[in-house]
């Protein structure tokens, strides 16, 4: 016998319809509850009023008016080549694009940058601030103080040369800045102050630059070949390298000093390359110098150019005895009074005179230290 329980009526009926009642009731009074907040604190929903700050501080409005006047004179250089490589019996080429900065150095198309920022390039384009590119050509370079000087064939109405100061007074803890295009953001500014004075870094020919600028003014790759300015916004560095482990700004940049700038630039224009005085010697490499004289104790001579002023002052380079011995070339010790224990301090020594200049050169030969007058030349290099 089977057994149905007494149930009421509705007790069998789907709940389905009963629930989604529910459901919309209880929507539809959040809504109005949400409608009736809404309507009455509908002003909260506005945009917030904007409290006025007032003015800039004279500290801002001499950084913001430095860089208005002087980020037309900085330009964006980007180098174009192509990396060779060669595999099996085919050659591959892979294009290859580096970023710099640079600034615009008078109004006939002049651009100054760094040397590494176009070494190996085979198309360069500047890149205006006022977002026009024209294709540059290589005046001159001067790798040893990492300096060159492009030119543009754009409109004088275009380019407004940078205003150039001096780095001969600097100061440490003047405030600097520096415009550049970091990681090839155009138009970067960073502050800082001199760091310090008197440093020295190595070109990428491996040659000291003296009287470097150091600044905590951020720099970072793609800034290289730009301006560092004074509070006047005066050019008195061209920014060159950083030191850093990561590759990044740590603060401690360096700048080639606007003296060393002004000195070289006007010769890149003239001549495409420095004009040095020189003595008239070859000089062996600091290396087989340590080999020879044990270390580093100066300059010695290889040869002598003929009818030079060390020919006529009767220097000698290396020379073979009848019986085949090697005879060491002369042994520069001393330019006037100025010590020379490596060919770098000899050329470092030796460009801070002009041709035509006469100096005293002391020299060790067979042991004897000797000394002779010798007339400065044009380099022939």
């Amino acid at each position: 016998m089977s057994y149905t329980p007494n149930l009421p009526a509705e007790a069998g009926k789907p709940r389905t319809p009963l629930l989604i009642g529910v459901l919309i009731g209880l929507l539809a009074g959040w809504g109005l509850v949400g409608l009736i907040r809404g309507g009455a604190n509908g002003r909260d929903a506005a945009p917030r009023a904007i409290t006025p700050r007032g003015e800039l501080s004279e500290q801002e409005k001499t950084t913001t008016g430095i860089f208005e006047e002087a980020a037309p004179s900085v330009v964006h250089v980007t180098s174009l080549s192509n990396r060779r490589e060669v595999i099996g019996f085919r050659i591959y080429e892979t294009p290859q694009q580096g970023t710099g900065t640079g600034f615009i150095w008078d109004d006939s198309g002049h651009v100054v940058t760094n040397f590494h920022v176009i070494q190996g390039a085979e198309r360069i384009k500047v890149h205006l601030a006022d977002h026009s590119n024209w294709d540059a050509v290589v005046i001159g370079a001067e790798p040893d103080k990492d300096l060159a000087v492009l030119q543009i064939d754009a409109p004088s109405s275009q380019l407004k040369p940078i205003a150039v100061g001096t780095s001969k007074d600097l100061r440490v803890g003047q405030t600097v800045l520096a415009i550049g295009n970091p990681f090839g953001l155009d138009q970067s500014l960073t502050t800082g102050v001199v760091s310090a004075l008197g440093r020295t870094m190595h070109a990428v020919t491996g040659r000291i630059i003296e009287d470097v600028v150091q600044t905590d003014a951020a720099i970072n790759p793609g800034n290289s070949g730009g301006p560092l300015l004074d509070s006047a916004g005066r050019l008195i560095g061209v920014n060159t390298m950083i030191v850093s482990q990561s590759g990044a700004s740590a603060g401690v940049g360096f700048a080639v000093p606007v003296d060393t700038v002004n000195e070289v630039v006007p010769q890149l224009i003239k001549y495409g390359r420095i004009i040095r005085p020189e003595l008239g010697v070859t000089i062996v490499t600091d290396a087989r110098a340590l080999r020879l004289l044990g270390q580093p104790t100066g300059a010695v001579v290889r040869s002598v150019a003929p009818d030079s002023g060390a020919e006529r002052a009767g220097l000698r380079g290396f020379a073979m005895t009848r019986d085949g011995r090697l005879i060491l070339g002369d042994v520069i010790k001393k330019i006037d009074d100025q010590p020379v224990a490596t060919s770098d301090d000899l050329l470092t020594i030796l460009e801070k005179h002009k041709p035509g200049d006469t100096v005293t050169v002391t020299y060790l030969r067979d042991d004897e230290l000797r000394t002779a007058r010798v007339q400065l030349e044009h380099t022939k290099r």
